[in-house]
């Protein structure tokens, strides 16, 4: 798992240090600032490979990019590694020949494409250097490949969601039940459960079987289902995959399985509704003990957020030990990033308008700007009365009467002799 990140002349900052937790690790900031970059090189940091394009550094005279990183081993040690830009070579070479030392991996962007690493199946370089089996440095699958399959010239690494879903199935085999389970426990709630329905023709031009959930409405075929549904089932799918394989390759290899799991996941609120916002994380940090059946596997989350419900969400399980909030925010024309004392708010309004997301109020910005005003009135009772009066007719526009403000500004406006 990954402990250690810092990053010197490459991406939008000088530097940026980063101490992760062993559990759960939230990045939020505003849109920009880097969260999606720093998903990106905790993916390389940890099998070495990119899933998309390497990252690019900073240019400029003297200067000389790096990325160190420290893998985390299970007696909580994290030994650095360095690596240097070449310029020259516009890549980041990796100088020994030497297999990344992390666990199961699995990388969901906001693309709706997924990596995703075995430490059995894939390991650096991907020729091999002698006698073996030829391997690949990482699955990556767009999203197209998630449900059609991936495949490397002739051969089939992954028959994709449809065909696996149909074939699990219809064989009654352990990898539909783990997806059933691991289904149900990424559902929104108790009452809206992810139950697959039975496979079904959707259309003349294609003889394949889709699979279905139920809903309450009646069985929706996945390839038509919401896109909150699809990027869940997405998530669930590749989890069972990507461990049903990691099992059959530690039987090849005469090797234990492993017993920890890492995720890293792209804006992790993306298309879900607040009530399922509300659940997702303390479930992505339950779900390996669902899928493994063991209470001894581990998971290790890194995920960027926007969603305060997100961060109401973990309150009642955040951890000071195990957990760790980061914020990115812009300081004087530069990313600053820092690791957040925990604080518990209560609710997501009150998370909205901490300084972790900086708003001025939780309402709209009319609403926000018209009672700063009218703050500011209730400080000056020199005010003159047509301008309190113009503030007056500003609340009403944009509050309703039901609103909790005006339980502070009808007292001032009734000094200042405004009916309410």
């Amino acid at each position: 798992m990954l402990g250690y990140l810092k990053l010197t002349d490459i991406g939008p900052a000088a530097k940026i240090e980063l101490d992760l937790a062993p559990r759960a690790n939230l990045l939020t900031g505003d849109n920009g600032l880097g969260k999606s970059f720093l998903l990106d090189i905790a993916w390389w940091a940890l099998t070495r490979s990119w899933p998309a394009e390497p990252a690019r550094p900073v240019k400029g005279a003297g200067l000389r990019p790096q990325i160190i990183f420290g893998l985390r081993s299970g007696d909580g040690e994290a030994s650095h590694r360095g690596f240097y830009y070449s310029y020259q070579e516009q890549t980041w070479p990796l100088e020994e020949v030497e297999a990344p030392k992390a666990d199961l991996t699995l990388y969901a962007r906001i693309d709706g494409s997924f990596s995703v690493w075995d430490p059995c199946r894939n390991y650096w370089p991907p020729e091999p250097r002698g006698p073996g089996p030829r391997t690949q440095a990482a699955f990556h699958f767009s999203r197209r490949e998630v449900w059609e399959g991936l495949r490397s010239g002739d051969e089939v690494l992954c028959k994709g969601l449809i065909d696996d879903w149909v074939l699990w199935q219809r064989s009654g085999d352990e990898p539909f039940e783990q997806l059933r389970r691991v289904l149900e426990h990424l559902s929104p709630a108790e009452q809206e459960v992810l139950v697959p329905g039975l496979p079904t023709r959707v259309k003349l031009t294609d003889v394949r079987d889709v699979p279905t959930l139920r809903m309450p409405y009646g069985l929706v075929p996945l390839t038509l289902a919401s896109a909150a549904v699809k990027r869940i089932v997405a998530f669930a799918y590749l989890l069972v995959w990507a461990w049903q394989e990691h099992l059959r390759a530690c039987e090849l290899l005469n090797r234990e399985p492993e017993r920890r799991i890492v995720f890293l996941i792209d804006e992790l609120e993306a298309h879900l509704h607040p009530r399922w916002q509300r659940v997702i994380l303390p479930a992505l940090l339950e779900v390996a003990a669902t899928l493994t059946e063991s209470d001894q596997t581990e998971i290790q989350l890194i995920a960027s957020s926007h969603a305060p419900m997100v961060l109401a969400s973990m309150e009642p399980i955040f951890d000071a030990e195990r957990d760790a909030l980061f914020v990115l925010d812009l300081v004087a024309g530069q990313v600053e990033i820092s690791r957040q004392l925990w604080r518990p708010r209560g609710d997501a309004s009150a998370w909205l308008t901490s300084e972790i997301f900086d708003l001025g109020e939780a309402r709209s910005l009319p609403a926000e700007r018209a009672i700063r005003k009218a703050l500011d009135a209730i400080d000056r009772p020199d005010l003159p009365l047509e301008q309190m009066q113009q503030i007056h007719r500003e609340l009403r526009e944009v509050l309703k009467d039901t609103d909790p403000f005006w339980v502070r500004w009808r007292y001032r406006a009734g000094l200042a002799g405004i009916e309410p």
